[in-house]
């Protein structure tokens, strides 16, 4: 076989570090689709703040009011520096380990699409499943979640479609990026 003549293995090369930029930037998508779902379902319960105030915590003003990621940085970030963070920091910490989080998910999720031989958007069903229950299985033991059976279905199901939604969002930005060609070497 010639170098040139296209072999049942042939598709467009990715680098990892063209993986890595693509996982970067599916990421940011599929959280931002996750995101945008969460909000409408805040709206529909009659929410009524804004996008960008609602997106980037503005009614998270204290450790008591702040919701799981806030949680996990401040005890990174006070076990690891030993320093105490001020009520000020909480929004900042649920905005950095929301999208830190979910963009570094992400990431994993494309250096492994991108060495298959034809990545399926519907895979990103199976990785938004898998990073719902995950979700669980950290945030349990951290005393940030309750156990999983302790919820009502209704919940569950809704946040179980969020994660779906953050998947499918991922996972169809980085079709679209894996498609785009050869990375240059």
């Amino acid at each position: 076989m010639s170098a040139t003549a296209p072999d049942a293995f042939s598709r467009p090369r990715v680098t990892p570090v063209g993986a890595l930029a693509r996982g970067v930037a599916a990421g940011l998508i599929g959280t931002m689709a996750m995101d945008l779902w969460l909000y409408g379902q805040y709206r529909r319960q009659h929410g009524t703040e804004p996008f960008r105030e609602w997106e980037f915590s503005a009614d998270v003003t204290d450790w008591d009011k702040a919701p799981a990621p806030a949680q996990v940085g401040r005890r990174i970030v006070e076990g690891l520096y030993e320093v105490k963070l001020p009520d000020s920091r909480a929004a900042l910490a649920n905005n950095v380990m929301h999208w830190g989080y979910s963009v570094s998910a992400a990431v994993g999720y494309a250096m492994v699409a991108a060495s298959l031989r034809k990545p399926r958007t519907s895979y990103g069903l199976i990785f938004g499943a898998g990073m719902w229950g995950l979700s669980y299985a950290i945030l349990t033991p951290m005393h940030l979640y309750k156990r999983i059976t302790e919820y009502d279905a209704k919940t569950l199901g809704k946040d179980l479609v969020a994660h779906l939604v953050y998947g499918m969002g991922t996972a169809a930005a980085l079709s679209l990026l894996l498609s785009r060609g050869r990375d240059r070497r």
